[in-house]
């Protein structure tokens, strides 16, 4: 029998992540980029063309038995069309449409009732100044754009009077800020028969100056009540939405312990990069079973794990040039993951360290010598 055809809108590193998994899972995958030379290359075959098309998207995707995701930024109209000609779409049109846009993904989380910040939308900056000169929206608040933030882009802060001078552009939404304790991640998956699993939640450290995520822990420093919870809010949501397929509910901690839903994302997150060394399924291999109607497999964590993202280094833009990954490489526990990426500019992510241990205090330790070491700076070398 020949293996499952997947076509993946994307091919960042998590189209290149889900294509390592093929190799232990019988699919096989290609994907659709921009760029042929983005980083799922290495791996698979990638067409160049725009996700964001209908036309490009269908075009690429009616070659396969089912198509899925590794970025929210596709045509909802492409994916319609592709579940007309018979091709499998997971996760579904109407799940990226939902999440894709916030303003729609925060209505969708307030009319099932889960916790979330209450909030306004705005069509520009300069409605929202208006709010707070009118007394409708009151200091503190959060700014998001409703499409295409990511990775720290497309959020603000708005702390006092200050900060409305630079507000971000086009439509966004205002959210009341909530006291923070910790920042979770659930990665969640929904098999194509229903059936629901999920990871362990793991706790997000944030770098405060680019708002991009700096380490994550897992398992994440809460009580078991509070992981316990996280893991059946995560659920309830997989559940509610109907996805088929990977999804991460990020939630925030407040100082009381309750639970706050921040984001969704419909597809393999950052938060889970962790589990292709510290767990018994990996995010990647567990999206790719729903994908293709398999079973969904095990998420038990074998080990502590901790995350620290490889970062291009502020004042550096080129080819990139990676230093200190022999250091690196030869302690003990530690797994370097690469995106290979042909260009390097400040804070963007150009791969992920996994530091393993039995103890997490230990793996922490480890974590913050690793991150020290390893530097990207523009200059010749590997790309």
């Amino acid at each position: 029998m020949s293996k499952p055809r997947i076509g993946i809108l994307g091919g960042g590193q998590l189209g290149m992540m889900l294509a390592e998994a093929t190799t232990r899972f019988p699919v096989s995958c290609e994907a659709l980029d921009a760029s042929v030379t983005a980083p799922a290359s290495r791996i698979i075959p990638v067409t160049a063309g725009d996700v964001s098309s209908a036309d490009d998207v269908v075009h690429f995707g009616r070659r396969f038995e089912a198509v899925t995701i590794e970025v929210e930024k596709v045509s909802v109209e492409g994916l319609r069309r592709l579940t007309e000609k018979g091709v499998v779409v997971r996760p579904q049109p109407e799940v990226v449409e939902t999440i894709q846009d916030k303003g729609v993904q925060k209505a969708w989380l307030v009319e099932h009732g889960f916790p979330t910040s209450a909030f306004r939308t705005y069509a520009d900056a300069e409605a929202l100044r208006e709010a707070v000169s009118s007394g409708v929206r009151e200091l503190p608040f959060v700014q998001k754009v409703r499409r295409e933030g990511y990775d720290g882009r497309g959020v603000k802060v708005v702390r006092g009077e200050a900060d409305l001078d630079d507000l971000l552009d086009g439509p966004s939404i205002a959210e009341e800020a909530v006291t923070i304790a910790h920042e979770l991640s659930v990665v969640v998956a929904r098999g194509a028969d229903g059936e629901v699993r999920a990871f362990d939640p793991v706790e997000m450290v944030f770098r405060q100056e680019a708002n991009i995520l700096d380490v994550l822990l897992c398992p994440a420093r809460v009580s078991f009540g509070v992981a316990d919870a996280a893991r059946g809010l995560a659920c309830q949501v997989a559940e509610a939405i109907g996805i088929v397929g990977v999804l991460a509910v990020e939630m925030f901690v407040d100082g009381d312990g309750k639970l706050w839903i921040n984001e969704l994302a419909p597809r393999p997150h950052n938060s889970g990069h962790h589990t292709i060394e510290a767990c018994v399924t990996s995010q990647y291999e567990q999206h790719l079973r729903a994908v293709a109607g398999h079973p969904l497999g095990a998420t038990e964590l074998r080990q502590a794990a901790v995350l620290v993202n490889v970062l291009g280094t502020p004042g550096h833009e080129g080819k990139p040039r990676y230093l200190g990954l022999e250091e690196a490489e030869a302690i003990e526990g530690v797994h370097v993951h690469l995106y290979g990426k042909q260009k390097t500019w400040s804070m963007r992510k150009m791969g992920h360290v996994t530091v393993l241990d039995d103890e997490l205090e230990r793996a922490i330790a480890t974590a913050r010598r690793v991150r020290d070491i390893i530097r990207v700076e523009a200059g010749e070398g590997e790309a």
